[in-house]
């Protein structure tokens, strides 16, 4: 029988969402809720595993880890890339990674979470109703404000079209916008300069890479309007979390929407934790029941189809 570990867990999904018993007597199941302590532990607890199925951006699968799993024959992630796993240490085992597709509408539709959470001071009026108090801010209506967009892709174009539905003006930048495509949907391309010195809220929408690691530093804050809002659903990296502090204690900007961040789980003690111009999420972009179920079922798809030699949606 196939040991198959199911990491990062979080909300007993797994088990919800597949009909285990139906599989007794394949493959032997075992779901790790919570993250590993340390790599250690990683190469401890998954020591007797020859599939495991990830969430991407969770625990790491560097060269190190995978040298220490004797027994690793398939890895399992959600959805086509997933950074955290050194793909060049599998390949050299010979391991077999498949991803799975993944819907990119929750991660836009969070984005807005963010920004009429900000808007309107969602949190705060929250908590003072809790609290016993009544109407103790004053919002913001989104209507003629700036939207910048840093990238104009499949979740990009979403954003500029809720934006545009709530009467925002939107611009966008990104390395290689697709300057056709902004006109076609009524994007107003500008330089980065310009975007993030314009704009009343920026969202951020590329994909991590070395041309987008620390893209926001103290220089961008330095350029934006002191009312500005900042809203980051992509990765933590792309912003220089030490300068956004900062840029928070100091009132720099008027506030930050985060659901990514350098280190996940964010630490407890994090300084991040106690602005109270940050809206913060644990990572929920990707997080839907829609998604798990599509995760789930096609990483067991995957599986199946590698005891076949027809791989599906295989990464390496």
């Amino acid at each position: 029988m196939i040991k198959v570990a199911i990491l990062d867990d979080y909300q007993n999904a797994f088990e919800h969402i597949i009909n285990i018993k139906s599989y007794k007597d394949k493959y032997n199941f075992k779901i790790f809720n919570k993250p590993f302590y340390s790599e250690a532990e990683a190469s401890v607890e998954l020591q007797e595993f020859e599939a495991l199925f990830i969430m991407r951006e969770r625990t790491p699968l560097t060269k190190s880890l995978i040298e220490t799993l004797p027994n690793l024959k398939f890895i399992m992630t959600s959805g086509t890339r997933n950074k955290a796993i050194d793909l060049d240490a599998a390949k050299n085992r010979n391991i077999i990674v498949c991803g799975t597709e993944i819907n990119s509408n929750p991660t836009a539709e969070l984005a807005w979470t963010l920004i009429l959470g900000l808007a309107r001071n969602i949190k705060q009026e929250a908590d003072n109703m809790f609290q016993g108090y009544w109407q103790t801010s004053i919002g913001l209506e989104l209507k003629g404000k700036m939207l910048g967009l840093i990238g104009l892709g499949k979740i990009g174009t979403q954003m500029a079209t809720i934006g545009k539905a709530f009467g925002m003006q939107v611009s966008a930048w990104s390395e290689n916008l697709d300057l056709t495509h902004a006109n076609k949907i009524g994007v107003l391309p500008m330089t980065k300069e310009d975007l993030l010195s314009a704009s009343d809220f920026i969202s951020i929408h590329v994909v991590l890479g070395e041309r987008y690691k620390n893209l926001i530093t103290s220089k961008e804050f330095s350029l934006m309007k002191k009312s500005a809002f900042l809203i980051n659903t992509s990765r933590g990296q792309i912003i220089n979390e030490s300068d956004l502090i900062k840029a928070l204690e100091d009132e720099i900007i008027a506030g930050a929407g985060l659901d990514v961040y350098d280190k996940e789980p964010l630490p407890q003690d994090h300084k991040l934790r106690f602005f109270p111009n940050a809206l913060l999420l644990p990572h929920l972009g990707y997080v839907t029941v829609e998604n798990y179920a599509l995760f789930y079922t096609q990483m067991l798809e995957n599986l199946d189809s590698c005891f076949e030699n027809k791989p599906l949606r295989k990464l390496i």
